[in-house]
């Protein structure tokens, strides 16, 4: 059974818990990590224009780096380092993802299921970081093995189309 999202109370309590909880999008009642990945889908279009590739990859080292903070701040709260309404650490990977991926509807689209398949299944060695590194760096570290293995079918897809 899915735990129980947070109240706007607790979203709203601590900015931790705010981006954390992915400006709201981890609070939907069911699959929060979907909905986290859409808000990323949804946010990267609206600022992406905005930043040079330089930028951006600054910008995404400097929100996962603070991703493991926000993380561990709101896993506190919550009693639960990787509680299911903790949505960030599908956010910045997932910005990854998109930053080298083709800038098409049916690229990015596969980039969501792809990378949704991964974070879902969890294959070695993003399993080894859920099961057993019990905080923020282990909660991130996840889906960016998840972003990898998104970017590398990705890429074998590529090749595959050429």
């Amino acid at each position: 059974m899915a735990p129980k999202p947070p109240s706007l109370r607790f979203l709203l309590a601590h900015p931790a818990h705010f981006l954390a909880c992915g400006c709201g999008s981890g609070l939907a009642p069911w699959a929060p990590g979907t909905f986290g990945t859409l808000f990323a889908w949804l946010s990267f279009a609206l600022f992406r224009p905005y930043f040079s590739d330089f930028q951006l990859i600054l910008l995404l080292t400097a929100a996962y780096l603070a991703g493991i903070w926000l993380i561990d701040v709101a896993g506190r709260a919550l009693g639960d380092p990787d509680h299911g309404s903790i949505v960030w650490d599908e956010i910045v990977p997932f910005w990854l993802v998109l930053l080298m991926t083709p800038a098409t509807f049916f690229w990015q689209l596969a980039a969501f299921m792809l990378f949704r398949y991964f974070d879902i299944t969890k294959p070695q060695p993003a399993r080894y970081f859920d099961q057993h590194v019990k905080n923020g760096f282990g909660v991130m570290a996840d889906d960016l093995v998840a972003a990898g293995y998104t970017l590398l079918c990705l890429a074998l897809l590529k090749i595959a189309l050429t």
